[in-house]
């Protein structure tokens, strides 16, 4: 019997490298298992509620932080240097608040709907 076997004998090279591989294989496991994990998980979305909403015309207005809606559809917006709105159906004017371009939207849409997809065309 050797007396390098024994409980309290130095670690070997080879019972080194399988603790080192063995890690490799968790930590490489764990990697691959996280993003199945976190799709499992039900995603909690907070929705703000609208600054400012109003029925304009039949349609509705909601204004949020971020967007334009009319009738549940996002209305391109951009914002001017001066601080002024225009949006995809009303290139050619500015409007001093997002109320006032969004009802001006509705104004030239009349009866259409705002298309759902990036990169449709205009309405107008």
């Amino acid at each position: 019997m050797h007396a390098a076997t024994g409980p309290t004998a130095p670690p070997t090279r080879r019972a080194a490298l399988r603790t080192v591989f063995t890690a490799a294989v968790v930590a490489a496991t764990a990697a691959a298992l996280a993003p199945v994990l976190r799709a499992r998980r039900p995603v909690q979305t907070v929705t703000p509620a609208p600054l400012a909403e109003e029925t304009y015309r039949g349609r509705h207005i909601a204004i949020g932080r971020t967007a334009i809606r009319i009738d549940g559809r996002p209305l391109h917006v951009m914002r001017r240097a001066d601080g002024s709105y225009l949006s995809g159906v009303n290139h050619f004017e500015s409007f001093a608040t997002p109320i006032e371009l969004a009802r001006a939207a509705v104004d030239e849409l009349g009866t259409a709907q705002l298309a759902l997809a990036a990169g449709a065309p205009h309405h107008g």
